[in-house]
């Protein structure tokens, strides 16, 4: 057999599998992802002191209640637009938050202590995660959770600005 007919031996017994294996199998991974941006319904956070998550936004509902300086419960309807909700989808997987485990808490019962409870719905799966600000655990988690909850909140607030400058 001549080197050149070795070469296309070797390319088709072991290069052309392999390629197509990997089409196939990578394939199956992108297709069964439970976290797709065109499934992204919603996501929810709520947030308060200690136990009373007062502070809510649900944007399939576009529902914001949130207790201004007087301690009176002020409630507005604050929609985001696909943008938001595709710039939000991309946070959360830049950030890993389908990795965070689903209690995020710290040891101290302190009722000042914020809570945080954040959630990504998708057509089949939901991802939910309770995060308190005095959690000491591993320091990038806490990094990650926290500027994601930052990224949220602002973007609902960016949305309320927005639908505020056309009224």
């Amino acid at each position: 057999m001549s080197d050149r007919g070795k070469r296309i031996f070797l390319a088709l017994s072991i290069a052309i599998p392999f390629l197509l294996y990997s089409v196939y199998y990578y394939g199956m991974v992108l297709k069964n992802a439970p976290f797709r941006s065109k499934d992204f319904q919603s996501v929810t956070l709520k947030y308060g002191l200690g136990d009373s998550l007062v502070n809510q936004y649900n944007s399939s509902t576009g529902e914001f209640r949130y207790l201004n300086k007087r301690d009176s419960l002020v409630t507005i309807h604050v929609r985001l637009n696909k943008d938001d909700m595709l710039y939000l989808h991309h946070k959360a997987a830049e950030l890993g938050f389908w990795d965070f485990p689903e209690h995020l808490s710290g040891t101290s019962k302190d009722p000042k202590t914020p809570h945080y409870y954040l959630e990504y719905k998708y057509r089949e799966k939901t991802k939910r995660v309770y995060f308190d600000l005095d959690y000491n655990g591993n320091p990038k988690l806490y990094d990650a959770a926290k500027q994601l909850i930052n990224e949220v909140n602002k973007v609902i607030n960016d949305a309320a600005d927005r639908q505020n400058a056309y009224r």
